[in-house]
């Protein structure tokens, strides 16, 4: 029995959910979790001006509200010509398993998130996102430098297999991030749309379960 979690690492929603996801898997240690990037913006390549930060701002309060995470507003507005393209770093999600397939990585996830909405680094930056990807792979235990890391994420396979991974969650039927699933017996039964706390989350599998 495993989680499947469909999501984007610059997806404010799906920022406020890490939390519940890392206690959610916390308190159940024998169902494993697989995360499936879902390129929320993929491809972009408009220029985020004012209006559109506002925009984002507005969702971030929201967000902030119902979790408590902090974020970086300032750091957002006084980016310049700033292309809200999520590919680069929902690759780098894909980088990382590639380099390091048995790593926690909902942990290294949850570093493109914290890099972005708090650090307000560039994630959308090879370089920046080949130091912030080494370094929480090396916080789980794998020795990976930033040159190997930026070499994988550079590569054609890695570039494939990101984009694959948006067809796939098109392929599941998801529409907005996040999406959680739990897979049981082959099956996989959608356990939610969208933010919800860890409790809800915990009766809602239970519910499939019980269910099935």
């Amino acid at each position: 029995m495993k989680l499947v979690l469909v999501a984007d690492p610059m997806c404010s929603w799906c920022y406020g959910f890490g939390k519940e996801m890392t206690t959610l898997v916390g308190r159940h240690p024998d169902i494993s979790l697989e995360i499936i990037v879902g390129g929320l913006r993929a491809g972009a390549t408009d220029v985020l001006d004012d209006s559109g930060k506002r925009f984002r701002l507005e969702h971030w309060a929201r967000v902030e509200q119902s979790t408590g995470l902090p974020f970086n507003r300032e750091g957002l507005m006084a980016r310049k010509r700033f292309v809200y393209d999520t590919e680069p770093v929902c690759r780098a999600v894909v980088a990382s398993r590639i380099l390091a397939p048995s790593t926690d990585l909902l942990k290294v996830f949850r570093a493109f998130q914290h890099a972005f909405y708090v650090d307000a680094v560039d994630t959308t930056n090879g370089e920046v996102l080949a130091e912030v990807g080494a370094a929480a792979l090396r916080a789980n235990g794998n020795p990976i430098t930033p040159a190997e890391f930026q070499t994988t994420w550079q590569q054609k396979y890695t570039i494939e297999a990101a984009a694959a991974e948006f067809a796939l969650a098109r392929s599941m039927g998801v529409t907005s991030f996040p999406t959680l699933f739990l897979e049981k017996d082959g099956q996989l039964r959608r356990v939610r749309n969208g933010y919800a706390p860890v409790y809800q989350l915990e009766q809602d599998i239970n519910a499939l379960l019980a269910a099935a």
